[in-house]
């Protein structure tokens, strides 16, 4: 059964990402290893989702499913209407660019680029030409005026992770996608982070998937899953 994650949405309004049957098995050396199995939700636009789980139950792996970077054993993955999984890989990696932004535990930044440089890019990918103002102006927004010409071994960690949310809202995408995002800082910074976040995706409106083992930060989202085992064992509705 489907579980629509906001009783509250419109049945008219189609949901930003909608996920169906969806699990994913592995070959190792002992035989079929299932990470996943009959995953079903639906997420409403502007609306924030926290999956929870611990180290192996499963979460990365959904959440590379639900991006499009993976591709499932069985299941279906719409995302802004489209079922990822009919598309060939330069397709969903064209829809993805168009819809979808990230943010990574480890920053994945471009080491030989400048934080406006890394901004820039996904921009400029797409053929921008306001690439350069509206990098300059996401990154003033995240607090790095002073930061531009700055590449990443010279940033600290939050700094790294302010530009990899610049990077993310620059190109307003329709949903971030967030793995552990404050994993590899200390907590006074990874709070900063987490508020910064949220501040930006309220601006934005955009919808949320947020990756966690931390409950206290799962509890600033509207809504939450629990993956146990590679199963959706929980619905959370009301863990704010």
């Amino acid at each position: 059964m489907t579980v629509v994650l906001d009783n509250n949405a419109s049945t008219e309004a189609a949901p930003i990402l909608k996920v169906q049957g969806l699990g994913k098995t592995v070959q190792d050396s002992s035989g079929a290893l299932t990470i996943l199995q009959e995953v079903d939700f639906e997420l409403p636009a502007g609306q924030s989702l926290a999956v929870v789980g611990a180290s192996g139950s499963g979460k990365s792996t959904l959440l590379s499913l639900l991006a499009g970077l993976d591709t499932p054993s069985h299941g279906a993955v719409l995302l802004s209407g489209h079922n990822l999984f009919s598309m060939n890989e330069d397709q969903r990696a064209a829809h993805r660019a168009a819809h979808v932004g990230f943010v990574f535990q480890n920053f994945q930044l471009i080491g030989h680029l400048t934080a406006l440089e890394n901004v820039m890019l996904p921009l400029e990918l797409r053929g921008d030409g306001q690439a350069r103002q509206k990098a300059t102006d996401m990154l003033t927004r995240v607090g790095l005026s002073q930061r531009l010409s700055h590449k990443p071994t010279l940033l600290s960690g939050g700094e790294q992770q302010r530009v990899a949310l610049a990077r993310a809202f620059v190109m307003k995408p329709d949903i971030l996608m967030a793995d552990e995002p404050t994993g590899s800082l200390d907590h006074a910074t990874g709070q900063s982070i987490i508020d910064l976040m949220f501040e930006l995706n309220r601006e934005a409106g955009t919808a949320l998937v947020l990756v966690t083992h931390d409950m206290t930060l799962a509890k600033r989202c509207e809504r939450a899953v629990r993956i146990e085992a590679g199963r959706l064992s929980e619905i959370v509705t009301a863990i704010n």
